[in-house]
């Protein structure tokens, strides 16, 4: 459905001209979705900054999300977390562990500056994809809690029982492709490498 990330974040950016010239803040979740945040904040005039969050991976399936945990520690635990062997001694291990990976990577990403506050702006949340939407679940929940004046979320493809999920957590929900066979945000990408840390830092920087 999409060549790259540039295609779809351009894409998305068609979708969201209403908000042009209106300073929104785009706010990626890393570290798929900052070259997109990048490019639709300057399609549309907009900041950029990312939101820390981070999934709780399942026991023995590090790719099946059972939930997510926000920079403030609040957590949302998916209702199937149980049958996949999660016990609430592994859950808490797991978020602990998640929490140092987002601290550490908050010291990575913006060491000279504090992030952008949301509060009272219109907020765009942006991600490449949704597959079980956890992590876009914890960043809605957490960006909601400090007052934005509109907060949107914005994906290129999502399954659309996952879209169902996030869309009481937010003012708009902006999505391209909602398929119904879907195994992984990648398939819908003909060119979807991983994102790494020093490209995110370098983009940041600029």
């Amino acid at each position: 459905m999409f060549r790259d990330r540039n295609e779809a974040a351009s894409r998305l950016a068609e979708k969201l001209k209403d908000y042009q010239g209106k300073n929104p803040l785009i706010l990626a979740i890393p570290r798929g979705a900052v070259p997109m945040a990048q490019i639709i904040a300057k399609k549309l005039g907009g900041e950029f900054d990312v939101v820390l969050v981070r999934k709780l991976r399942a026991p023995h399936q590090p790719e099946l999300a059972i939930g997510s945990v926000d920079e403030s520690g609040w957590t949302y635990i998916a209702d199937y977390a149980a049958s996949t062997g999660a016990s609430k001694d592994y859950i808490e291990s797991e978020k602990q562990e998640q929490l140092r990976t987002i601290h550490k990577r908050r010291a990575q990403y913006t060491p000279i500056r504090p992030p952008i506050n949301p509060a009272g702006r219109i907020v765009i949340v942006v991600d490449d994809g949704l597959a079980t939407g956890a992590t876009m679940i914890s960043a809605l929940h957490g960006l909601r809690a400090r007052k934005p004046a509109q907060l949107i979320c914005a994906v290129p493809v999502s399954p659309p029982d996952t879209l169902v999920k996030v869309e009481d957590l937010a003012d708009e929900v902006v999505c391209l492709e909602t398929p119904e066979f879907f195994q992984a945000v990648g398939q819908f990408y003909g060119h979807f490498p991983q994102v790494e840390d020093d490209e995110v830092i370098e983009i940041l920087k600029q």
